[in-house]
């Protein structure tokens, strides 16, 4: 039997966090919020909170060593993108970006051309403002992984409502 679905969240910075809950809850999906800090929650069951150290990458660590296959990881970290494909997790952005084996490699290099730019003062904005078209996206790309990792025959873990 294939291990059920979880959500991982990467939820400092984490702007879809009440999109992830409805869709949770809509397939009886268990989420786990990882912060470095205490973050409100929902009083739901198969939410998780998980309050790991200060420091850097920490969060990152713990929701990496727990991807897997059927783990659905909530993420903008590109280096965190990568190690969760590579233990066979899926990883959406809060963009609704979908990210794959095949386009990694382009959004590492990406990420660090960006790095380097803004550590030459060639580049002195931020990303855009997160959108409506991001959140409808993001929506439609955490509703068709569960969908997908369902017909793969990973278990949910609870019943739908």
């Amino acid at each position: 039997m294939l291990a059920p679905i979880v959500i991982l969240v990467d939820a400092d910075a984490c702007p879809v966090k009440d999109e992830v809950f409805r869709v949770a809850a809509r397939y009886g999906v268990k989420t786990i919020v990882v912060s470095n800090a205490y973050i409100m929650l929902p009083k739901v069951e198969t939410i998780e909170r998980v309050i790991v150290e200060q420091g850097l990458d920490v969060a990152d660590d713990w929701i990496a060593t727990r991807a897997r296959p059927g783990a659905i990881v909530i993420t903008n970290d590109i280096p965190l993108v990568h190690r969760s494909l590579s233990a066979g997790a899926d990883a959406i952005g809060p963009n609704g970006k979908i990210f794959t084996e095949s386009s990694i490699g382009m959004a590492l290099a990406t990420r660090d051309l960006m790095t380097d730019l803004r550590s030459a003062g060639e580049i002195t904005g931020g990303p855009r403002p997160f959108s409506k078209a991001d959140r409808s996206a993001f929506l439609q790309a955490l509703d068709g992984a569960i969908v997908r990792l369902k017909r793969a025959g990973h278990p949910t873990g609870q019943p739908e409502t």
